[in-house]
């Protein structure tokens, strides 16, 4: 409860010294959060709406991205959209002034790109064990029906040759979105030399086929709510996600400190 006991006294203290909304012209702007600049979205359809007419990458951003990106990722990310997949995000960008932003989940979003494009466009999946994603995209096709994946493997990529074949054949097929769920840096960097070869709408997923396949658990709608999505995975994987956890609580300290 830490987290959230954080982000109130943050919002409380704030709430009189937040001004003005980042959008001019209706056009959504770039705030830049430690040299990462990400998109204060107010809603997902406002997402949604911007991608449909801005080809490029996808990268969900919280406070271990904001905090720890090299300068290779903030590349990456400013020359895309970055957009709040994370509480410490949202209330940057509160912060900073983005009254309306809010926190868009990733492992929503993606469902909700395709529900809203599958009649027309096709896809190309990338990521997971190989059980994992026959799993997704037989799950894809039984709820999308109609469908037009064009091409999907594993996220083991173990070779150049590998690689190269992956971008011959994503070039090969053309598929307008493409999904990249291998984690964080790892699937940002893909999508980036994909994208060079190929323009399309990418997306990268970290553990999303995961979710989606019922292999990982997802936090309760309560805790998504409230913000300790990051708190109900460490009590179910303390080894692997109490250090994210950690990372929030001294990123909000830092923010309220005026270091971001």
């Amino acid at each position: 409860m830490l987290l959230y006991a954080l982000e109130q006294c943050f919002y409380v203290q704030r709430d009189e010294l937040l001004f003005g909304e980042y959008i001019i012209n209706n056009q959504v702007n770039k705030i830049p959060l430690n040299g990462v600049e990400v998109y204060p979205f107010a809603s997902e359809e406002e997402l949604l709406s911007f991608v449909d007419t801005h080809k490029g990458i996808l990268v969900a951003i919280n406070s271990k991205k904001i905090k720890g990106a090299n300068s290779e990722i903030r590349s990456i990310v400013n020359r895309n959209i970055g957009y709040a997949d994370g509480a410490g995000a949202v209330i940057a960008l509160k912060h900073k002034g983005a009254k309306s932003a809010i926190k868009i989940p990733g492992c929503e979003l993606w469902l909700h790109i395709i529900e809203r494009l599958y009649k027309e466009r096709t896809f190309y999946l990338i990521g997971g064990a190989q059980q994992v994603i026959e799993e997704t995209v037989a799950k894809l096709r039984n709820e999308f029906q109609g469908i037009n994946i064009v091409g999907c493997r594993n996220g083991y990529i173990n070779s150049d040759e590998e690689k190269q074949r992956l971008k011959e054949d994503v070039v090969s097929k053309k598929p307008d979105v493409v999904f990249v769920a291998m984690g964080s840096p790892k699937q940002e960097y893909l999508m980036q030399e994909l994208f060079e070869k190929h323009s399309a709408i990418y997306q990268g997923l970290g553990g999303s086929f995961d979710v989606y396949t019922n292999k990982v658990r997802r936090a309760p709608k309560w805790f998504s709510d409230h913000n300790l999505e990051g708190v109900y995975r460490a009590f179910w994987e303390p080894k692997k996600r109490i250090k994210g956890v950690l990372t929030d609580i001294w990123f909000l300290i830092a923010l309220k400190l005026g270091k971001y």
